[in-house]
């Protein structure tokens, strides 16, 4: 007798590889054509399969970037949490950046997410994707930051920790620009430095240090 118990999860299994073909095509196209120049049709050819069996999986381009967008965020969230319930928190925040680096300094990952956020610029769903994406990671990394800040005795407004976030984004988007701009610099010294200016961030003065400087 033939055993179909796992026939729903190979199907589901199935999906989930074609559609990160797809995803891995688009990135691809995206990457070399841009947002306008990667239709369907050349995002089919290098995926391996016809246009229609890539509209049965996603309605549209703007579609694909959200799979995307949320792909990388789901990333982001894996790794707050693995913050989250370490022992030393900070200390796997700052260890953990030298990841994010190699990450934000891949070319290829680079052109992929400027490219998204060009079009972001142009395109108000795609936009809406993005700003959705960055306010759950700015969320998530205020909680984390805001822990850390409490374990060492600091009492920071919501205000103030939001700005530790905006500072720490800053830090890791301008990496994307930087390996387009500048691909022969020092990937090392560069995490390193990084990592002491995270180090910095955390060890700022409260509010009422800040407030009471000229």
């Amino acid at each position: 007798m033939q055993n179909t118990d796992t026939t729903p999860s190979t199907d589901a299994s199935r999906a989930a590889a074609r559609r990160q073909q797809i995803l891995c095509a688009a990135a691809r196209c995206f990457r070399e054509h841009g947002f306008h120049g990667a239709s369907i049709a050349k995002i089919s050819a290098i995926a391996g399969m016809s246009p229609g069996h890539i509209y049965h999986y996603f309605e549209n381009k703007e579609a694909i970037i959200a799979a995307i967008v949320a792909q990388d965020l789901e990333s982001l969230l894996e790794m707050t949490a693995q913050f989250r319930a370490a022992c030393n928190v900070r200390a796997a925040l700052i260890e953990r950046a030298a990841e994010g680096v190699v990450r934000q300094l891949d070319p290829d990952a680079a052109g992929l997410k400027l490219e998204i956020v060009a079009e972001a610029a142009r395109n108000p769903r795609v936009a809406q994707i993005v700003n959705e994406a960055d306010i759950i990671c700015r969320r998530e990394l205020a909680i984390v930051i805001g822990d850390i800040r409490r374990r060492s005795g600091h009492q920071d407004s919501p205000a103030a920790i939001d700005g530790m976030v905006e500072v720490l984004a800053c830090l890791f988007e301008g990496l994307l620009q930087r390996t387009i701009r500048n691909p022969g610099l020092d990937r090392d010294k560069v995490t390193q430095r990084i990592q002491i200016a995270i180090d910095d961030l955390l060890n700022q003065p409260g509010e009422d240090a800040l407030a009471a400087r000229p």
